[in-house]
């Protein structure tokens, strides 16, 4: 093991198998050589108990003192407990707008999404849903993420779908059958309307739940701060039902409400339980956010008592003078020890 320096990159031998250099200046960076003789560079991690090795990148597009500060920099994140790889892996299975839209189509095919009046919308209404979702969105922004979408990214659709961009003849299942898609102002503005409302934040915490594309269209009746709050709520409280994103509307102060002038008060509540509702989906919000903030402190110094711990127990006499003096609080040591290597 030597300091990770052009010279040793370039030196480093091929083998039949993948292994790593690690650095002897900085714990946990290293330098991957693969079989096929590419190169990456790496840091290796504790978190949660568990091994976790980041990627950095290949070597050619970094150097090894470009790597090097950034193996500095992610290993001071872990420090303050937070986890690149996890936030690497989760960016890679991050919801496309392609697959947001074929979930819609399934929904609404399945008769999940609801039209006017409260019932599922016609055949015709959905096959021309459907045409404006695969002829125009899917081809102009299919393969970007949903939690990279911003505004000018849809004022952009807009203008390309008016411009005609996604102008195209097809065939269709009918014998003989083509469709000609045009494009304009009008079916821009009737395009839009299937994909305007919902905040990217909000989709992208719920992008792994099961959750109905109606509560969707509850979300959609709050301002885009209140409907990130909504859905950080239905994660916590592990609900995701329509009624559940229902009340959360109801439980919303007008102020954060889209349309305060079409809101509805809720059946069968008070006007005095609908503000208890209201204080108290605040103070879970408030409780949440703490919990979120004060996590990655609370974890870390959870992480060295427990390594503290550790090294008390392995000391024979340690052992020996707590079995003799506090046999309770040895058994309680070795259930720490004993749950820290169960989730290691």
């Amino acid at each position: 093991m030597a300091k990770i320096t052009k010279r040793s990159v370039d030196t480093a031998e091929t083998g039949s198998k993948d292994y790593v250099i690690w650095d002897d200046e900085l714990p946990g960076f290293g330098l991957r050589v693969f079989a096929s003789g590419k190169r990456s560079y790496v840091i290796q991690y504790r978190s949660r108990g568990r091994s976790r090795r980041y990627t950095i990148g290949l070597h050619g597009v970094w150097t090894p003192e470009t790597a090097r500060r950034e193996a500095k920099a992610q290993l001071g994140r872990v420090a303050h407990g937070d986890d690149p790889a996890e936030e690497q892996e989760e960016d890679r299975k991050a919801l496309t707008i392609k697959q947001l839209c074929e979930q819609y189509i399934a929904d609404m095919e399945a008769g999940l999404i609801l039209g006017k009046g409260g019932r599922p919308k016609k055949e015709t209404t959905i096959a021309t849903d459907v045409g404006r979702i695969r002829r125009h969105i899917i081809p102009l922004l299919g393969t970007r993420r949903v939690r990279d979408i911003t505004k000018p990214d849809m004022n952009n659709l807009m203008k390309d779908i008016i411009a005609g961009k996604s102008r195209v003849t097809m065939k269709t299942e009918k014998l003989r059958g083509k469709a000609i898609v045009r494009g304009g102002r009008g079916t821009a503005t009737r395009t839009m309307g299937l994909l305007v409302g919902i905040c990217p934040e909000a989709v992208e915490l719920l992008k792994d739940k099961h959750v109905p594309v109606n509560a969707f269209t509850e979300l959609r009746k709050m301002k885009p701060l209140r409907q990130i709050e909504a859905a950080q709520l239905m994660v916590a409280m592990n609900k995701y039902s329509i009624a559940y994103a229902r009340s959360l509307v109801g439980a919303t102060p007008p102020a954060l409400l889209v349309d305060a002038a079409k809101s509805k008060k809720m059946r069968g509540l008070s006007d005095e339980q609908i503000a208890l509702m209201e204080q108290e989906s605040a103070s879970l919000d408030r409780e949440f956010r703490l919990l979120e903030e004060t996590y990655g402190s609370d974890h870390l110094d959870l992480v060295i008592a427990t390594g503290y711990v550790k090294r008390l127990i392995e000391n024979a006499r340690v052992v020996r003078y707590l079995a003799q003096n506090y046999p309770e609080l040895l058994m309680e040591f070795q259930k720490i020890t004993e749950s820290t290597q169960a989730t290691a």
